[in-house]
């Protein structure tokens, strides 16, 4: 396996137990008990994070992802756009659970964050399936279409 995408799937494992058991302690202790976003950071970043990486590592063994441009611009894009998004969750989640009462300029603040994280992220996913497609392409010419 690749090193480097193997870190970044430990990275981003434990990043979604670190959330998970924050998701679970924190909840308990504001005895909360409803729908919040703070319980979707723990599955984002398992899936988004960790599960996407151990697979680029499995990639990068048979294939030369690394040296296209929209692959490395899929690193950079993504690895900014993924923890923007768990942030964001993060802190909407906080609220919704303590019952903070917030602004609308920090509301609305929070909701464009989120928004421009996940534009980030699926132009990310966008990069690395058009990589993928590409790198396809070169190691079964003429299977385009079948």
């Amino acid at each position: 396996m690749n090193r480097k995408y193997f870190n970044l799937a430990l990275g981003y494992a434990i990043a979604a137990a670190v959330a998970g058991v924050f998701y679970r302690e924190f909840t308990k202790y504001c005895n909360f008990s409803g729908m919040t976003s703070l319980g979707k950071v723990h599955t984002h970043l398992f899936i988004l994070g960790m599960f996407v990486f151990l697979q680029l590592a499995l990639f990068t063994r048979t294939q030369v992802l690394e040296k296209s441009k929209t692959f490395r611009l899929f690193l950079y894009i993504y690895n900014l756009g993924l923890p923007l998004l768990a942030l964001t969750m993060t802190m909407r989640g906080i609220i919704q659970v303590a019952g903070i009462t917030v602004s609308q300029r920090l509301s609305a603040a929070l909701a464009g964050f989120a928004g421009i994280s996940h534009v980030l992220v699926g132009g990310g996913i966008v990069l690395l399936l058009l990589t993928l497609r590409k790198a396809a392409a070169a190691t079964f010419p003429g299977k385009q279409g079948e």
